[in-house]
């Protein structure tokens, strides 16, 4: 490659760099239900990649994390919701109730800062419902040790020293200085939300009351903290008691959420719902279980606009390739229902596909991997739609 060449691409690269670094100044808000940067409308196409302070825990790992990125953002993806929570076992984040490794916080403060420098905004989960990387049950384990009398997981949102281990945790990371850039987790932009949890669950109490509860009680907390960011609960949009008639949206079960009482808290700033056929409505066709997806998204846009009055995310979609039918078919065809919703004033605000890899990462593969690039037709689905919803947004002006 020529000198000249050279510099020229060097030039676009950081001509680049520059237009991602502008594009994460301000702080994302809501107005009359939908996202807004800067006074104006925010609409977006982006990803999930839990896996990011786990691998940048090692710093000889990290070009993993910068790969991902930087090609997210060549494609025009603008935000990335992640892990913030890595409670006990291997490359732990709390290694025990308020005993943190400092080497993974630095690991997420290196996220952090790529994250910046490609222009992709962070939505940052809390705590799992799941066991991976600890979860609620770990939560529950720790608190046994201690001397609590706890009989099942679901305590977790009603026990008192559960609330203040989480509460703990909380504001370790929203107060956390970042040892890279010098600025305070709950004064950095990049972050477009916190998340209280991934995919909350109570079998103890499917009307959804217990939960609300809880919800309000870290809403709060979360606010006391931090009020420049906003807030989301993670929930995946099972519908609950408040409805009743909307229940029989649900895949023929409840778990107990209520996606209505739930999102109503006023400390919540917007919804979220999250969507997998083929584990929900497996025994249905390809053809069904695209329908089945329309009405659930669509149904939950009805809600967020008519009565939550606040934007909405498709926060987990996907489709395993080690299933049947073709991911790129759904994948367009989620893509269309979401886009058709957003032109109706923006309260359908994007969609974060489930989930980016690196190269080099088969070994995490759950069937839902993504690399961008490794397969052309799936990454140009994904990136058409980025630039759509962009341009969309860029309409409403």
């Amino acid at each position: 490659m020529s000198y000249t060449k050279r510099s020229c691409i060097s030039g676009l690269f950081l001509l680049f760099l520059a237009v991602a670094c502008e594009a994460n100044s301000g702080f994302i808000g809501v107005k009359d239900s939908h996202f807004e940067l800067n006074g104006s409308p925010f609409l977006f196409n982006g990803f999930n990649s839990y896996w990011l302070m786990h691998v940048a825990a090692d710093p000889t790992e990290r070009y993993k994390v910068s790969e991902v990125l930087k090609d997210a953002s060549v494609a025009g993806l603008s935000v990335c919701r992640t892990w913030a929570f890595s409670d006990g076992g291997d490359r732990a984040l709390q290694i025990s109730p308020g005993v943190y490794d400092e080497r993974v916080f630095q690991g997420l403060d290196f996220v952090m800062a790529e994250a910046k420098k490609y222009g992709v905004r962070l939505i940052l989960s809390f705590v799992n419902q799941w066991n991976d990387f600890g979860g609620k049950a770990q939560y529950v384990w720790w608190a046994r040790n201690a001397g609590a009398q706890i009989s099942n997981d679901d305590e977790f949102y009603t026990h008192p020293m559960l609330k203040k281990y989480l509460k703990n945790h909380i504001e370790k990371v929203v107060t956390r200085l970042n040892s890279i850039t010098k600025v305070a987790y709950k004064d950095d932009p990049t972050i477009m939300a916190w998340e209280l949890m991934n995919e909350p669950r109570d079998q103890a109490d499917y009307s959804g009351k217990t939960v609300n509860g809880w919800v309000q009680e870290m809403g709060s907390f979360v606010k006391s903290l931090d009020n420049k960011h906003l807030l989301e609960v993670g929930m995946e949009g099972f519908y609950g008691d408040s409805i009743p008639q909307r229940k029989s949206v649900n895949p023929g079960y409840q778990v107990g959420t209520d996606f209505i009482s739930n999102h109503l808290i006023n400390e919540i700033d917007f919804a979220t719902i999250h969507a997998y056929t083929d584990q929900w409505v497996s025994g249905q066709s390809d053809d069904a279980q695209l329908v089945w997806m329309e009405k659930w998204i669509t149904s939950h846009w009805e809600d967020a606009r008519n009565i939550l009055k606040k934007p909405l995310v498709l926060a987990e979609f996907g489709k395993s390739s080690r299933g049947q039918g073709s991911r790129d078919i759904f994948m367009t065809s989620v893509y269309r229902n979401v886009y058709n919703l957003a032109k109706e004033g923006g309260t359908m605000a994007g969609s974060l596909v489930w989930q980016l890899m690196a190269h080099g990462m088969e070994n995490y593969d759950d069937g839902y991997c993504i690399v961008l690039g490794q397969n052309p037709s799936t990454t140009q689905i994904i990136s058409d739609q980025a630039h759509v919803m962009t341009a969309l947004a860029h309409s409403f002006n």
